[in-house]
């Protein structure tokens, strides 16, 4: 097949809508339901990231995309029990693909609420039974087991969108799209990331230890397939923070770090022991989380508003006791879709426990951007690459 027809376009007054390929077949199939353009869009683009995270990494990795950027990406590292219990898989049986999504889905679980997932390999019942519990619109993967093929295709009365996607195709070198009617064409972004890009390390501190350099690279990937501006903040295999087309580069890093220390905070004791009423669903529950640990706290603290969501009403988590926790986060890696113009950006980097940064270089003012790092001990890579995505 080299054509499939589409409902709509990105809305539904823009008709008709198809995608098509001009030589050869298209390379996936939609084994169950009817993906929609915005649906192929991140499918496409989450399928490309995931590939280059195994590549990268050799662990299985997992993306949960919206609207062109992921909103989650993540390798298949084992899950500390904290982890299970915020990503609300504490009671499962959890394999390295498993393991992967769980990271993707529940790093900013706000964000990928209506995902599209991209997994780098054969989707398993484990997997297949987390995708079963989320509010997703569809999935892509190079196959699925028999088991797992059973529990997607009853996810929606039938209608979950099931993409298979052909491991082995190889896109034309050259890429076009049209705008206004004007056609672009360029070469395909085809870097590698790889720990070359690493090897320029400007800062006194030198050091970037394997660990980081995966980070580095996962982050680096995933900025690969972010909507630009964007910067994205990892820890421990997983993308914790990304901040995606934004004009400037410090709102960038803004929006990214007050992501990564949402993610921070739900581990929190304080967080922790919040007992919700029976029933809750797992959206409403994200958002009284979300709520309770920003300004607007009152909103779920008040009386009439907290017994609709808690068993016991929390006491206010006080911005002096989520700054002594977010002190205790370390060893996050950040990466930049293009260079930082203005140190600023290190200072609130290392408000969310950044150490190693991996950004291309080239500003007028990398002197105080190193300077920055180099107050803070940070070991930071130039690559030299910029990673623009549009």
């Amino acid at each position: 097949m080299n054509e499939l027809q589409l409902k709509y376009g990105c809305n539904p007054n823009q008709k008709p809508s198809r995608v098509f390929i001009e030589n050869g077949e298209l390379p996936f199939e939609a084994i169950c339901g009817k993906p929609g353009y915005i649906n192929l869009l991140d499918a496409l683009n989450g399928w490309q990231l995931v590939k280059e995270l195994k590549k990268a990494t050799g662990l299985p990795a997992a993306t949960s995309f919206k609207h062109v950027s992921p909103a989650g990406a993540a390798v298949g590292l084992p899950l500390s029990d904290t982890l299970k219990k915020i990503y609300f898989v504490d009671d499962v049986e959890l394999t390295p693909l498993a393991n992967a999504y769980a990271r993707a889905r529940g790093a900013d679980r706000m964000s990928s609420f209506g995902d599209f997932i991209a997994l780098s390999d054969e989707c398993d019942k484990a997997t297949a039974l987390l995708i079963k519990k989320e509010v997703s619109d569809g999935v892509i993967a190079p196959g699925y087991s028999d088991e797992a093929l059973e529990i997607l295709k009853a996810k929606k009365n039938g209608n979950y969108n099931i993409l298979k996607i052909n491991p082995d195709y190889v896109p034309e070198e050259i890429e076009r799209k049209q705008v206004f009617g004007v056609t672009f064409e360029q070469g395909r972004n085809e870097l590698d990331i790889n720990d070359e890009l690493l090897s320029n390390i400007v800062t006194d501190n030198k050091t970037l230890s394997d660990e980081a350099k995966r980070d580095l690279k996962i982050a680096l990937i995933t900025l690969k397939y972010t909507q630009s501006n964007s910067v994205c903040y990892v820890k421990d295999g997983q993308a914790i923070g990304i901040g995606a087309g934004q004009q400037s580069r410090i709102h960038c890093t803004r929006l990214a770090g007050n992501k990564a220390d949402i993610w921070w905070l739900r581990q929190a004791p304080q967080v922790l022991g919040l007992q919700f009423v029976d029933g809750i669903k797992r959206a409403d529950r994200d958002n009284a989380i979300d709520v309770y640990i920003s300004d607007e706290h009152d909103d779920v603290l008040a009386d009439g508003a907290w017994e609709k969501i808690f068993k016991v009403k929390p006491a206010v988590f006080t911005k002096e006791e989520q700054r002594a926790w977010l002190d205790k986060n370390t060893d996050v890696a950040l990466g930049s879709d293009a260079f930082f113009p203005f140190g600023d950006n290190i200072e609130r980097a290392k408000k969310s426990g950044v150490t190693v940064i991996a950004q291309p270089g080239g500003s007028i003012r990398d002197d105080n951007v190193i300077e920055t790092c180099n107050k803070y001990n940070m070991a930071m890579a130039f690559t030299g690459i910029r990673l623009f995505h549009h």
